[in-house]
């Protein structure tokens, strides 16, 4: 399926590249990408969602073809900048739908914005990197020493932890690719980003109705991770994916498209009876 890129630039002067689908007339639902992808990343799902719902992925700053500052990456500048994108597009409110980095940013939109958001939906997910060895000796090892450019077999090997279940060559090779494209300073600054930065003490401010998908061989995120995010944010759940990785969208792309058209379909359907008291 081929999507047409388009471009949006903001008041602060950054340009966003994105690709849309669905009926404008239809709350958006935006997708955030993870750490060094893209609007790309979204390419698996868009096709399995229903042909009418609007659809729209961004790429944050620093990633794919979007500008690339030498500052700004924390949860809170890629909040902002979804905000400015949003403005830009005329769009008052919308579902936000992140993995991972894009998860983070879409907590943190939650917390300063929430009155734009409609619903959260929350894709290998978690609150803070603060006291995740795991993640913290990745980046101390391998992240903080990167120059540019970026090798080739990093970004491979990168992109394959993301994954449990196989996926195909080509769209591996075009994750890889697009993980190249964000220089050496975004890759520190990001990762750097969601270990300095703890939600847990914010969670309680998101209201919005919230959907956890979780694979249950996520190899950066625990089950521990997912039921600290079920406590912090009220009302929230959790669909859990047996044999599926770190990026659920791309291992059951169309388990996770039904999933979260399904999602927006409640909410249309609770605000239809909200409003003739049913």
């Amino acid at each position: 399926m081929a999507f047409i890129e388009k471009f949006v630039t903001t008041r602060s002067g950054l340009r966003f590249p994105y690709i849309e689908q669905g009926d404008a007339a239809r709350t958006p639902v935006i997708f955030l990408h993870g750490v060094t992808d893209s609007h790309r990343s979204w390419e698996l799902v868009f096709p399995y969602l229903d042909p009418n719902l609007r659809a729209i992925a961004i790429t944050q700053r620093g990633h794919g073809e979007a500008s690339k500052p030498e500052s700004g990456y924390s949860s809170s500048d890629l909040a902002g900048d979804l905000a400015e994108v949003m403005d830009a597009l005329a769009i008052p409110a919308a579902v936000i739908v992140g993995h991972s980095m894009g998860s983070f940013a879409a907590q943190r939109f939650a917390v300063e914005y929430p009155n734009r958001v409609a619903a959260l939906v929350l894709i290998g997910s978690f609150a803070s990197c603060a006291d995740n060895e795991g993640v913290k000796q990745f980046v101390a090892e391998a992240v903080d020493g990167l120059m540019d450019p970026i090798p080739a077999e990093f970004a491979a090997e990168f992109q394959s932890s993301s994954v449990y279940k196989s996926i195909s060559d080509e769209f591996v090779k075009q994750a890889v690719a697009e993980s190249l494209k964000a220089p050496a300073h975004v890759w520190k600054a990001a990762c750097r980003s969601m270990i300095e930065t703890d939600h847990r003490p914010l969670l309680e401010r998101i209201k919005a109705r919230t959907l956890l998908i979780w694979g249950d061989e996520d190899a950066y995120f625990s089950i521990d991770e997912q039921e600290r995010l079920l406590a912090g944010i009220e009302g929230s759940w959790l669909e859990v994916y047996e044999g599926i990785g770190h990026a659920p969208h791309w291992e059951d792309p169309e388990r996770t498209a039904k999933e979260i058209e399904a999602f927006v379909k409640g909410l249309a359907e609770d605000r239809s009876s909200a409003a003739t008291g049913n």
